[in-house]
């Protein structure tokens, strides 16, 4: 099976590292060299690729911005090429290139395929390409919500589909509880409102406005007030238009337009353009002679009628007093009333809003109650057969007598759920405490992992339930940085033996201290600096034959050249290759 390998990284101005490129290759690899060395900014560097926090700190001193880039193998069709090509990234035979840009002032940059991209990207396809783990990892194991989540983990499907229909359930509840708290607890404050809305409502019915209403009136009240002006100029022009029969003498308009038309009646027969005019000439006569009807009619019609203004004028000043409190116009007041009386409606219909919740509440509360003991029950058999596994891998790991067990428990709430007759505590995971517990040897009372472990021991249980995930929910790279903390003798060889079998599924990159795990590596790589205290691009270098016998010489006595330092290290990398 083709699976993703992370082949080289170059970082540049990265803490003590100047300038350097690890070459990395399938199977183990062992990163080794003196303290102080640089060697995990390895893990730093691999964490700034797989999106982690960005640190100014971590940028050398003097430099403007550190730069740590990494080439990716990745078999067509993974989910890591699939997350990549939605982002836009395009593969380089099969390669992916990934960078990651940190300031002196602290601002990061993230690029994948050769497309710019969020760092939130680079995170996600860490899920798919790489499991990291360090000192702070063995510190995260010891936090109770990451054994549940471990636990989880392993259990898959059987645990993963209670889990998301109770997540579902449980975001529910809290809306329900939400809005069911906020009716409740603001009742005064939404009878005021009622209230407020209720007078609001009865104003306007009272009033008994129409769409446009405002308008309309204010013409009529112009009309109104000035209607012995409108009358004294209509009967003007209309005299002007058809003459007034009290002056016979007098000229007007329609008696003009009429001798005009007359005039050129008598010779439009010999062109017709002439004969054009005097037809508008008629037409200008027909329309003088509609208008002068209209406006006698106008006249006739005009009333002014005191009462009916000062009707008018009442009528306005009670709408007036409406759009001064709800909107600029009629329309706007009318739509105010249309979405007050909605809002009236919600409010008034509390109580039986209440009723709802309060049954909606308590009926996903049962439901959360099932789902929780189905959650539980999920749980405790995965419990068992990942206790047994991980109690397996400590055999091999030098902690032949070790038993790993889970404590599934859960805490009394009167305000929770109900689960086999009790009413517990309940959370968006459900309602089980998990916690790892560990008896290191026989007669010893299993104890919590916090309180029970040794720093060598608990980097073990580590490593082992690590290598129990490699066989259920496999990652193609795994990255210790010093696994073997606190570990020494035959648990360090032990360690060293597992690590290169998990190389048998996976990469696996450790950055280690103990000759005895390096030992076991496929490659190793020496991490040293220069006389100046920095790591240039060949401070990082394979090593091969001499070479690795004089470093591991190095890490067994401190002495590259102890003849008895070199013979160990000769027997350690020979025993390697017989367990091989």
């Amino acid at each position: 099976m083709v699976v993703s390998v992370l082949e080289e990284m170059r970082i540049r101005s990265l803490g003590v590292i100047d300038d350097a490129v690890v070459e990395l290759s399938p199977g183990f690899t062992a990163v080794t060299g003196e303290t102080g060395a640089g060697k995990t900014m390895v893990v730093t560097s691999l964490g700034l690729l797989l999106g982690g926090r960005a640190d100014a700190a971590l940028v050398r001193i003097g430099a403007r911005n550190a730069v740590v880039e990494g080439r990716i193998a990745v078999p067509e069709g993974s989910p890591a090429v699939v997350r990549a090509e939605e982002a836009g990234a395009e593969l380089d035979e099969g390669t992916l290139l990934v960078s990651r840009t940190v300031s002196a002032e602290g601002r990061s940059r993230a690029h994948l395929g050769g497309r710019s991209v969020p760092v939130g990207l680079l995170a996600e396809l860490a899920d798919d390409l790489v499991a990291v783990h360090g000192q702070s990892d063995q510190q995260g194991l010891l936090k109770l919500s990451r054994q549940r989540q471990a636990l989880d983990r392993y259990a898959g499907y059987a645990v993963a589909v209670p889990l998301g229909k109770y997540a579902e359930a449980y975001k529910r509840l809290r809306a329900v509880t939400s809005e069911l708290e906020e009716i409740t607890t603001r009742a005064r404050e939404r009878a005021q409102e009622a209230d407020m809305l209720r007078f609001g409502l009865e104003e306007i019915a009272a009033v008994e406005p129409r769409a446009g209403e405002d308008t309309e009136l204010a013409e009529e009240a112009e009309r109104l007030g000035h209607a012995e002006a409108l009358a004294s100029a209509a009967a003007v022009a209309h005299a002007a238009l058809a003459g007034n029969p009290e002056d016979p003498e007098g000229v007007d308009a329609g008696t003009l337009v009429a001798g005009a038309q007359r005039a050129l009646e008598a010779v439009r027969a010999h062109d017709p353009a002439l004969a054009a005019l005097t037809d508008r000439i008629g037409e200008v006569g027909i329309l003088l002679s509609d208008v002068a009807g209209e406006l006698a009619g106008y006249a006739d019609d005009l009333d002014a009628d005191p009462l009916r203004l000062a009707a008018v004028e009442e009528r306005r000043a009670a709408l007036n007093a409406l759009t001064r409190k709800y909107g600029a116009n009629v329309t706007e007041v009318l739509a105010w009333a249309e979405r007050s009386a909605a809002r009236l409606t919600e409010l008034e219909g509390d109580d039986e809003r209440i009723g709802e919740l309060t049954a909606e509440r308590d009926a996903l509360r049962a439901e959360l109650g099932v789902l929780a003991q189905e959650l539980s029950e999920a749980r405790a058999e995965a419990a068992e057969r990942f206790a047994a596994a991980v109690t397996e891998e400590l055999a091999s790991l030098a902690m032949p007598h070790a038993r790993v067990s889970f404590d599934i428990r859960q805490t009394e709430d009167p305000e929770g759920v109900e689960v086999n007759g009790r009413t517990v505590a309940y959370g968006p995971s459900g309602v089980d405490e998990v916690e790892l517990l560990l008896a290191p040897h026989p007669g010893a009372p299993p104890r919590p992992i916090a309180k029970g472990a040794s720093g060598g021991e608990l980097s073990r249980v580590m490593l082992a339930v690590e290598v129990v995930f490699a066989g259920t929910d496999p990652v193609p790279t795994y990255l210790f940085d010093e696994v073997d903390a606190g570990v020494g003798g035959k648990a360090a060889v032990e360690i060293g033996r597992r690590l290169a079998r998990l190389a048998k599924k996976a990469q696996v990159v450790v950055v280690t201290h103990l000759p005895q795990v390096a030992a076991f590596a496929d490659r190793q790589l020496l991490v040293e600096k220069t006389d100046d205290g920095s790591v240039t691009r060949s401070g990082v270098k394979v090593l091969e034959g001499e070479d690795r016998v004089r470093e591991l010489s190095r890490m067994l006595a401190g002495q590259e050249d102890s003849e008895t330092a070199r013979a160990h290290a000769e027997e350690l990398l020979a025993a390697a290759r017989a367990d091989a």
